[in-house]
C-alpha cells in the first residue's frame, strides 16, 4: 500500500491556490482546477489538493493532523519555510535539527499544519 492524495480544507479557494502555487513552484509539482471547489498538485506518484468542504459547511483543520513533505536539503527547508512565512503561512517550528531530520513546521491560510523536512 502506498499514498496516493491528500486533502486539506480551505475557506478561500483563490487564496489556497495562490500560497500553494507560489509554495510548490520550484518543485515540479503540476497545478489542476478541476472545479471551482479543489485544485490539485500533481506530482510523479503522489497528488496533494486543497478543496472546500463538498457539504458547503466551514472547512477547519485537524487538532493533530499534519502532512509532511521531503523538499531535499536543509537550504531546501530554510528556504520553503521563509516563502510560506513570507506569502501569510504561520510559524509552528522554525527550522531546526529534530532528530534525524531537519525540519519546518507551518500553518496555511486555513490552519492546516504542514511539515517541510530533508
Amino acid at each position: 500500500m502506498k499514498m496516493n492524495y491528500f486533502v486539506v480544507g480551505t475557506n478561500d479557494m483563490a487564496a489556497a491556490k495562490t500560497f500553494y502555487d507560489a509554495l510548490f513552484a520550484q518543485s515540479g509539482l503540476e497545478s489542476m482546477s478541476p472545479s471551482d471547489r479543489m485544485t490539485y498538485w500533481l506530482g510523479p506518484d503522489f497528488a496533494f489538493a486543497a478543496a472546500i468542504p463538498f457539504d458547503a459547511k466551514p472547512a477547519t483543520n485537524g487538532n493533530g493532523t499534519m502532512v509532511g513533505f521531503c523538499v531535499g536539503g536543509e537550504e531546501d527547508v530554510r528556504r520553503l519555510y521563509a516563502l510560506a512565512i513570507e506569502i501569510g503561512g504561520t510559524c509552528e517550528g522554525a527550522p531546526y535539527q529534530r532528530g534525524p531530520r531537519f525540519s519546518a513546521y507551518i500553518r496555511d491560510l486555513d490552519g492546516n499544519k504542514i511539515c517541510l523536512s530533508d
